[in-house]
C-alpha cells in the first residue's frame, strides 16, 4: 500500500469544506476540473489542453520540502461534497508577502466557495503574510467580487500571460493587509 506524504502545512476548516494539503489520490478530479477549458482559461499557469503528467508534477510540487507555493484542495467530503472542489494556493514572496491564488470546479460555481476558500484563508494567515496579493482576468468579474467580498482593495490594471490562451490578458491587481 501506498501511503500518502504528510506535509508541513497547516489544515484549515471551514463549516462547509476543510482546506486540506494536496495528495496524490486528488490527481484524478484535479486534472478533471483543470481539463475543463473554462477552468484552464481563466489561469494563468494552466495549459489547455493539459499535457499528461502536469498535474502529478504539480502535487509533487505541493508536497516537496523547501517549497515557495503552498497548495490546499477544497475538500468538502465532511459535508457531502467532493473531495476537490478547486484548489487554493499562496506563493510566497519577498518581505512578508504573499499572492493568492484559486479555481474552483464548475459544479460549485456561484456557491460561495471560492469566497469561503478566500476568507478562511486569509483569517488563518498560514505564511504569515503582512500583504497578500491577487490579480484576475477582466473577463472574469466572479473572480474580482470574489477577492472584493473578502475584503481586497484594488489596486490597478495590469496584464498577465495565460499559457491557455497562450497570449498576453488584462487583470485587475488587488491587495489585502492584515490588520
Amino acid at each position: 500500500m501506498l501511503l500518502e506524504r504528510i506535509t508541513n502545512q497547516a489544515l484549515i476548516e471551514t463549516p462547509r469544506f476543510d482546506l486540506r494539503p494536496l495528495r496524490a489520490s486528488d490527481a484524478g478530479l484535479i486534472t478533471m476540473n483543470l481539463s475543463d477549458p473554462r477552468v484552464a482559461l481563466n489561469t494563468s499557469s494552466v495549459p489547455h489542453p493539459l499535457p499528461p503528467g502536469t498535474i502529478e508534477a504539480m502535487i509533487a510540487r505541493a508536497q516537496a520540502d523547501g517549497r515557495f507555493e503552498d497548495f490546499w484542495a477544497m475538500d468538502g467530503s465532511k459535508s457531502g461534497g467532493d473531495e476537490v472542489m478547486g484548489v487554493i494556493s499562496l506563493v510566497r514572496l519577498e518581505h512578508d508577502q504573499s499572492e493568492v491564488g484559486y479555481w474552483v470546479a464548475p459544479a460549485y460555481w456561484n456557491t460561495g466557495v471560492a469566497s469561503a476558500a478566500v476568507e478562511a484563508l486569509l483569517k488563518a494567515n498560514p505564511q504569515e503574510s503582512k500583504n497578500i496579493f491577487a490579480a484576475v482576468f477582466q473577463d472574469n468579474a466572479a473572480s474580482a467580487r470574489v477577492l472584493t467580498n473578502c475584503g481586497f482593495k484594488y489596486l490597478g490594471d495590469a496584464e498577465s500571460f495565460s499559457v491557455a490562451r497562450n497570449s498576453k490578458v488584462a487583470t485587475w491587481t488587488y491587495s489585502w493587509k492584515t490588520d
